[in-house]
């Protein structure tokens, strides 16, 4: 279990030469650490704020092989997403499982092309693939999503593809880490890097808790912080120039009303280029994506107003319930870790592939890519830093690794389904403490107790932490966060041992980051 007090006491070691030091404590990072562990590496993790708090926990919440990228051309990322959607749903059957999606058509030439490309889809998924795809009548097709809009409705395609809890998934991924040797520690932020003979030979941290600095040192460093890769590649070589070329995403949650079955919808081709999905999710209903091109990478990225009036008009050409912003539950954004291309405009035609780079001083950059292919991307990192840290060669062992949680056939549901083979311990903590079965809120269904779990056993350092990553609640809900504030901030007290002042800091801390997640008027 993640338990970052004991985790700490591994720097108490000052003479300690690790294997690897990874920064970033994001899919890739931390995909990175199950790879460098199984494989007998010692190796330590160091995460800024919270695991998962930037992109990997305000994806799409597809694990997919990119039908885009397949009209793209790109046929090696998409071959390469399949077989690894297939080794999600087969390590980590609790969070990952089958989703059908609807294409609707409304043109003549819609069935048969899209019909057409969808079925190359499978077979390029072969024994991995989730489902066989095949073309629906009109009548199928609402039967299937009853608030699909029916005007000039000619049917639909019919396709399965993945989808997972992102947040709860990193977080079994850091536990599967753990498990196997890694040390990972959140809110440890690194400052600088170290060199020997002007190779990078290690890290500077400062503990966010404690204000106390580590020098620790290792044979390489790894640098998979996503859309901040450029600010450690900076550490190393100042004048190095740009790999990430960010863009944007948002998503928006509405009421399950509005999207009220199993199915998701698949617009394959916005005003953008980009493909649009409305998707069930958690009771709720998510729509998005946008792909925008942002200046500069902040770690708390806002909702622009062009973005939101082209999720909303979007949403309102396929669903008969048109949603307003009124609707908006929450509203959240991403950044896109895209690495840049010369003669490339726009972020929706750059490649998601991922890139690996070794500076002239010995930094290992991993950058790029989609959360689908976390674990190829660690293989390959691995594969290199062994290289550059002179170790012995080892087999990567992750292809068929289950990760903490494996659970097939959960007989749990709702709430404790997306713990898999931790919800029986789960459950039996909840039933020590009566007030701990309660509801935080009553539009969702998350239960005190959870908060307690998260604490001793996710290393859940904030009141955000649980309400955004350890729970879905600011994803789903943004206005129910604030209210479950309050009640989270006391448990968490409880359990941290913080005192009245931390309580009510954490409460106004998390009041300023929902307020980004829904749309409040103007002040």
């Amino acid at each position: 279990m993640l338990k970052r007090e004991t985790m700490m006491s591994a720097l108490d070691d000052r003479g300690l030469v690790w294997d690897f030091i990874i920064i970033g404590g994001g899919a890739t990072g931390v995909g990175v650490a199950i790879d460098a562990a199984t494989r007998g590496y010692r190796c330590l993790l160091l995460e800024a704020s919270d695991f998962g708090k930037g992109t990997s926990s305000r994806s799409t919440k597809l694990v997919h092989g990119g039908v885009r990228y397949l009209q793209q051309g790109n046929v090696s990322l998409v071959l390469d997403a399949l077989r690894e959607r297939g080794l999600m749903r087969q390590n980590a059957p609790h969070l990952v499982h089958d989703l059908a999606f609807i294409v609707p058509n409304y043109s003549w030439w819609e069935a048969p092309f899209y019909g057409i490309g969808l079925r190359v889809y499978d077979f390029m998924a072969g024994k991995l693939g989730f489902g066989r795809s095949r073309n629906l009548s009109y009548e199928k097709t609402i039967e299937h999503i009853p608030t699909l809009e029916t005007e000039g409705l000619r049917g639909g395609v019919i396709y399965y593809d993945g989808q997972f809890d992102d947040a709860r998934l990193l977080i079994n991924m850091a536990q599967t880490a753990e498990e196997h040797g890694a040390t990972l520690l959140n809110y440890m932020k690194v400052i600088s890097l170290v060199k020997e003979d002007d190779l990078v030979k290690g890290v500077v941290a400062v503990d966010h808790e404690s204000g106390q600095e580590y020098t620790l040192h290792a044979r390489a460093v790894i640098n998979a912080t996503g859309p901040f890769a450029d600010a450690v590649r900076h550490m190393d070589t100042p004048d190095a120039p740009a790999m990430i070329s960010p863009s944007q995403g948002v998503h928006i949650s509405l009421d399950r009303s509005f999207l009220p079955g199993d199915t998701a919808v698949m617009v394959p081709h916005t005003d953008d280029g980009r493909v649009l999905f409305a998707i069930p999710w958690h009771n709720h209903t998510l729509i998005g994506t946008t792909d925008t091109s942002i200046p500069e990478v902040v770690e708390e990225p806002s909702v622009m107003a062009e973005e939101m009036d082209f999720l909303l008009t979007h949403a309102a050409r396929y669903l008969t319930k048109d949603p307003s912003e009124m609707d908006v539950l929450s509203a959240f954004t991403g950044i896109r870790p895209l690495v840049a291309a010369q003669g490339e405009s726009k972020t929706a035609s750059l490649s998601r592939d991922h890139t690996l780079h070794i500076s002239n001083s010995g930094l290992i950059t991993i950058t790029g890519g989609k959360w689908t292919t976390y674990r190829k991307m660690a293989e390959d990192t691995v594969n290199q830093a062994a290289l550059v840290a002179e170790l012995e060669d080892r087999p990567c062992v992750t292809r068929n690794l289950p990760i903490h949680g494996h659970l097939l056939n959960s007989q749990y549901e709702g709430n404790l389904a997306v713990y898999g083979a931790d919800a029986c311990r789960l459950l039996e903590l909840i039933r020590t403490n009566n007030a701990w079965e309660h509801l935080l809120h009553p539009d969702l269904n998350i239960q005190a107790g959870e908060v307690i779990w998260a604490v001793r056993n996710e290393a859940a350092r904030t009141v955000e932490d649980f309400l955004g990553r350890r729970s879905r609640a600011l994803f789903l809900n943004a206005r129910a966060a604030i209210d479950m504030a309050p009640k989270v901030a006391e448990l968490m007290a409880a359990e941290l041992g913080r005192d009245e002042a931390w309580k009510e800091s954490q409460i106004r801390a998390l009041e300023k980051i929902a307020r980004r997640y829904y749309l409040y008027p103007a002040e």
